[in-house]
């Protein structure tokens, strides 16, 4: 039985649901948080859009979901299974949708060495964790303000360098961990450190909605899943499928797509002036700038670009300014970006002007009369 809600058929939510897709797109962005009310459809969102994801290549037997085509990639288990010339057999497997619960400790996470047959035996026995299901899936943690912090700090730096290396007693194993982590949590119950919050490379507030027709669509809707999901799903299944075919033309696409120095510049400016800590927004912004135009099958970045990933990167970094208060919208960092880029070009207009002014032999020692 169908029992997944459809992506396409969520009411509102637009800023949500396009930080998922983006991360569909390019799993390399980082991520996101959803923060916000229950009953918002946090979870219904990301369930949904891990159904939205193509079926992948892998090799039968493993646990880690290799990927046959990327050697440089490969798990120990695969290269001590080529080294010894065993044959492999590669299959098509639906992309995994990996819950995470809040009780998970690091041996559950990472995965564990058999110390004990490695030392009586001299074998090397690897018991996978979630972050192997994980790998080239979608990891998600509900509550995660609730997890314990260094179990959220392995998570992210699995995230960060796509790869898991556990070692123990001078014995260690490694396997690849690239997946799309998204996080979710209600700040009434308490709200992560800044340190962690930086790490989500995405972030975006949910509410609930209040326009009275919107709301009467979600329970007509959620009526007539709950009554046929079969009958349900059919109804939305051609727009699913539209929308997964949108997703799998921007992935083959996204590392095609071009940027110039004017963006980069753009992008330094916009949040220098915003009082960006670090620079990891920088490149947030970039990435999800290049997942977006990738999206819209274009193979350059546009300021609207910069700008819608802007409003999904810089809200959960800024501590002051204008988003102390409330969210800049995508039109509002639009004439930020036109500000911070007419500022630019007239100091280096000033600066060009200023070298045309020096006197020739400005820089010659003055000869005496």
């Amino acid at each position: 039985m169908r029992n997944i809600y459809p992506f396409t058929a969520i009411v509102g939510q637009e800023r949500m649901k396009r930080a998922l897709l983006l991360n569909a797109v390019d799993q390399r962005i980082g991520g996101v948080l959803i923060r916000g009310e229950r009953g918002t459809a946090k979870s219904t969102a990301a369930r949904a859009m891990a159904a939205l994801l193509p079926e992948i290549e892998v090799f039968a037997d493993s646990p880690f979901n290799d990927d046959p085509n990327s050697p440089e990639t490969w798990s120990d288990w695969v290269k001590e299974r080529k080294a010894a010339g065993e044959e492999l057999n590669v299959t098509q497997r639906k992309i995994g949708f990996i819950d995470l619960p809040v009780s998970a400790t690091e041996d559950r996470v990472v995965g564990t060495l058999d110390i004990e047959r490695a030392i009586q035996k001299g074998e090397r026995r690897f018991e996978p964790g979630v972050l192997a299901a994980a790998n080239r899936g979608l990891l998600y943690i509900d509550e995660v303000n609730l997890l314990d912090d260094h179990v959220v700090d392995l998570l992210l730096d699995s995230a960060a360098m796509g790869v898991n290396t556990v070692e123990r007693e001078g014995i260690s194993f490694v396997h690849p961990a690239r997946f799309i982590l998204i996080g979710t949590m209600n700040p009434e119950e308490g709200d992560l450190r800044p340190q962690l919050l930086d790490r989500f490379a995405l972030a975006v507030e949910m509410h609930g909605i209040r326009d009275a027709r919107q709301r009467v669509q979600i329970m007509q809707r959620n009526l007539a899943f709950e009554g046929n999901p079969e009958a349900f799903y059919a109804e939305w299944q051609p727009k699913e499928q539209e929308l997964a075919e949108k997703i799998m033309a921007a992935r083959e696409l996204v590392d095609k797509v071009d940027y110039t120095s004017r963006d980069l510049i753009s992008i330094a400016a916009l949040t220098s002036s915003l009082q960006v800590d670090g620079h990891r927004a920088d490149l947030v912004i970039l990435k999800t700038a290049r997942a977006q135009a990738a999206f819209d099958q274009r193979k350059g970045i546009s300021d609207l670009d910069i700008a819608i990933a802007a409003e999904l990167a810089l809200p959960h970094r800024i501590k002051r300014g204008p988003f102390h208060q409330t969210e800049m919208s995508v039109t509002e960092l639009q004439e930020r970006i036109a500000e911070v880029q007419k500022d630019a070009a007239t100091e280096a207009e000033m600066n060009a002007q200023g070298e045309e002014d020096e006197p020739a032999d400005s820089q010659e020692p003055q000869k005496k009369k």
